[in-house]
């Protein structure tokens, strides 16, 4: 399974509870849809740690990494250089 579908298939099992998936697209701000909050940056960045086994600096955790699909994608690949 590839990166962007092991981060849609985790936030559609943990975050998505009786929402449309379709309103989870690869650039859709997770916070600004409400799909996640403080407590939902934690449980995915422990999960993008353990699935990918990268380290999320506390300076790392932005909406600039962290906020869409598309983000967390190009983050991972670049941590994982």
């Amino acid at each position: 399974m590839d990166i962007r579908t092991e981060i849609k298939n985790f936030i559609n099992e943990n975050f998505m509870m009786g929402r449309d998936p379709g309103e989870l697209n690869d650039s859709a701000s997770l916070l600004e849809l409400g799909i996640i909050d403080s407590t939902g940056v934690l449980e995915l960045v422990n999960f993008i740690e353990a699935t990918f086994k990268i380290t999320i600096e506390d300076d790392e955790l932005t909406p600039e990494n962290l906020d869409t699909i598309d983000r967390m994608f190009d983050y991972i690949n670049r941590k994982k250089q």
